[in-house]
């Protein structure tokens, strides 16, 4: 079995920098035509003018054949100004502002801690300058269990932004939750969308345990119940268009997975259209897959879909164990097993 389609994009990906950069940016480069690159690296990239170098750092990277193209964003600070909001909109390079809540997941120590205060005039003038907020969903408060994160942040937070500012285009990034389905499903068409991630949609929680441990499964949000895994397996396949792929690929070397406090982030830039196409050929939707890879994230985000197309075929694959650069190993999603299909461009 075969399918074409058109080249997708990656609407949330986490390229890092220096030699992780290097290390990485080949295998999205391979698969994708576009990305939405994430903000949180340290010193985190609160400014345009740092998404200009950042960018240019990672056009430098790419292997020498590649028209991959970084799509840059800000990350959102209770500092950030509606000026930056303008000069952002005017680069033609900054297609997003990321808010993470302060100490909700990897390097987000500088996020937003006053949303509806200090922040308030710049997400209206993101509103002006049709600028998406790219939102991570989950509240911080220790007294939440952790498992009740995303939920929470959409009853106190996501639900009155909305309301407050109806006209503002949000993304909620790497849904879990049956929760956040129904919220995205209850807003206006066009406004909020979700990317959603190859792991959420094939793994539950049972899978950071099952023989031991699992350290290369662990992510933030974290994997949910598999009532959850289903809500947004059956929203994705439905063909709806408020749903849209974003890997949230996370690299990190295999010391910081397997340590006593390991890091959040599973590489899945590997195998992620691998695992796209296994769920939508069981949930019998296969006819659907394209819009979800390529077509609803350049809608959403008001950007031309692509002309190039790949090909997906069904040609089982063994995932290499782990991958080897000079600074150490990286440990890919489903690392060591057999996956059915394979993306060729």
């Amino acid at each position: 079995m075969e399918l074409t389609i058109t080249q997708p994009d990656d609407w949330h990906l986490h390229l890092r920098d220096g030699e992780l950069l290097q290390a990485v940016i080949p295998d999205s480069a391979k698969h994708f035509g576009r990305a939405i690159v994430m903000p949180n690296l340290k010193p985190p990239i609160t400014t345009t003018a740092a998404a200009v170098v950042y960018r240019e750092s990672i056009l430098k990277a790419l292997p020498a054949d590649s028209h991959f193209t970084p799509l840059m964003t800000l990350y959102l600070t209770d500092m950030t100004s509606r000026e930056e909001i303008k000069v952002a909109k005017k680069s033609g390079v900054v297609y997003g502002v990321k808010l993470y809540p302060a100490g909700a997941t990897t390097n987000s120590q500088d996020g937003v801690t006053d949303l509806f205060g200090s922040c308030f005039p710049v997400l209206q003038e993101m509103v002006e300058q049709n600028i998406p907020l790219l939102v991570h969903g989950e509240v911080t408060d220790p007294n939440v269990d952790i498992f009740d994160r995303e939920k929470v942040f959409i009853e106190t937070i996501l639900e009155p932004l909305v309301q407050r500012l109806p006209s503002l285009k949000v993304v909620m990034e790497h849904i879990t939750t049956k929760d956040a389905v129904s919220f995205v499903n209850s807003c206006k068409e066009g406004f909020v969308a979700a990317t959603v991630t190859p792991q959420h949609l094939i793994l539950n929680r049972n899978s950071l345990f099952q023989g031991g441990l699992q350290p290369h499964n662990y992510c933030l949000p974290v994997l949910k119940r598999d009532i959850h895994r289903q809500a947004i397996v059956s929203a994705v396949t439905s063909g709806s268009k408020r749903y849209f792929l974003g890997t949230d690929s996370a690299p990190h070397e295999k010391r910081k997975k397997e340590c006593p406090c390991g890091c959040a982030g599973i590489y899945n830039s590997p195998v992620a259209l691998s695992i796209y196409a296994k769920v939508f050929e069981e949930a019998g939707a296969l006819d659907k897959l394209e819009a979800f890879t390529s077509f609803n994230g350049p809608d959403f985000y008001g950007l031309p879909r692509n002309k190039s197309k790949i090909k997906l075929r069904k040609s089982p694959w063994k995932v290499p164990e782990s991958l080897s650069f000079p600074f150490g190993d990286i440990v890919p999603m489903f690392a060591g097993e057999t996956l059915q299909w394979q993306p060729f461009p």
